[in-house]
């Protein structure tokens, strides 16, 4: 990955905030997008292709995020973390390649494997894991410590399995990884104009 110097950050990226915290810079890859409105805090890493919308806030005051290739962070979603305690080391919030994040999720101290989908308005909690080509459908709730196998959906408040994803399903993901992907560069071209 070719990262972003932090003296261009403003002039690629006018009208987000992406600020170091303790020493620690965001790392982002230079032909990543990160709307206006948008808030990069920390120890915060975003893969190649990758695209963070308006008004999302990724904060890694206490532990990393990573936001791998292709994936997108759709609007007012919110990723933290949990710092590390008597009993853990804490858990970060990584994002494999591929992957959807819905408008207004809340993704805290979870990884989300390759290909993964977390549904508009669901809340994913501390030490989960959504499996390649998983899904947690909007509006869930996956409560801490909760893993969703490899292809599988799970839905509601707390989410339970609904059912297995067939491999066309999960391959629609990619279709909207890329239709993501060069949305951004629509937006990166406008916001220069």
């Amino acid at each position: 990955m070719n990262h972003i110097p932090q003296s261009e950050w403003a002039e690629r990226f006018p009208g987000a905030t992406i600020i170091p915290f303790e020493g620690k810079h965001p790392q982002i890859d230079e032909s990543a997008f990160v709307a206006p409105g948008a808030r990069i805090i920390g120890d915060v890493t975003l893969g190649p292709q990758s695209s963070v919308w308006y008004n999302c806030v990724l904060r890694g005051d206490i532990h990393r995020i990573e936001v791998g290739a292709r994936s997108n962070v759709q609007d007012g979603s919110v990723f933290h973390v949990e710092g590390p305690r008597p009993d853990t080391d804490g858990c970060p919030t990584i994002i494999g390649e591929d992957c959807v994040i819905g408008h207004m999720a809340v993704v805290h101290g979870c990884t989300v494997e390759d290909k993964g989908f977390v549904g508009m308005g669901a809340v994913a909690m501390d030490d989960c894991r959504i499996g390649a080509g998983g899904m947690l459908g909007a509006g869930a709730l996956l409560s801490p410590g909760k893993h969703i196998p490899a292809g599988e959906i799970w839905i509601g408040r707390p989410a339970k399995p609904f059912k297995q994803r067939s491999e066309t399903e999960i391959e629609k993901v990619r279709f909207q990884t890329e239709r993501y992907m060069r949305l951004a560069q629509r937006h990166m071209a406008e916001l220069r104009r």
